[in-house]
Order: structure tokens, then sequence, then C-alpha cells
């Protein structure tokens, strides 16, 4: 299974709020269908197929020039762990259980 993390953040919008870019940057992963959790500080996905993961950033990143914004910074964090399948859930359960 494939952990990302992802945060896209326009640059030069003239405006403090994002939520706007971060909208349309969510709005353009559901249309991919990839799993994904929206947070405070990012996008976490997850999937099994690497390409779909590439593809999905790619339309979230295109969706914020589409937006507007001239230029886009995209930071992406991926954990991919091939020796068994672990959802973001699961390995929040397995901290919780340790606490």
């Amino acid at each position: 299974m494939i952990s990302a993390e992802i945060s896209i953040i326009p640059i030069g919008t003239g405006n403090t709020s994002l939520s706007s870019y971060v909208a349309a940057a969510v709005d353009a992963l559901d249309k991919t269908g990839i799993k994904y959790q929206l947070s405070g500080m990012g996008t976490q996905i997850e999937t099994n197929d690497p390409q779909e993961l590439f593809k999905a950033i790619e339309a979230a990143h295109e969706a914020v020039f589409a937006k507007g914004a001239d230029r886009v910074s995209t930071s992406v964090k991926i954990d991919d762990r091939r020796d068994k399948v672990r959802s973001l859930a699961d390995k929040v359960l397995s901290v919780e259980k340790k606490l």
C-alpha cells in the first residue's frame, strides 16, 4: 500500500485565504476516484497503484493552476510499504495501541 501526503500552495494570489484553491485540488482528487483524507495541513492519499497516485497528484496540482494561480508549490511525502498492506487508518491504530 502506498500512502502519500501532499500540500499544494498557490503563490502570488494576492490573498491570504487559500481555501478556494484547496477546494479545487480536492475536487480534482474526487474526480480521480483515489482514496484521500483532507486535513488542516495537507491531504493524505492511499492507493496500491503508483501510477494512480502520481496521476492524482498531477490532477490536484494542475487544478490549482486552472483556478488562476500563476505559481504553485507542491510538496509530496510518500511511504511505499510492500511487505504488508497497511492503510492510513492501520498506521494510526498501531500507534494508538501503544499509548
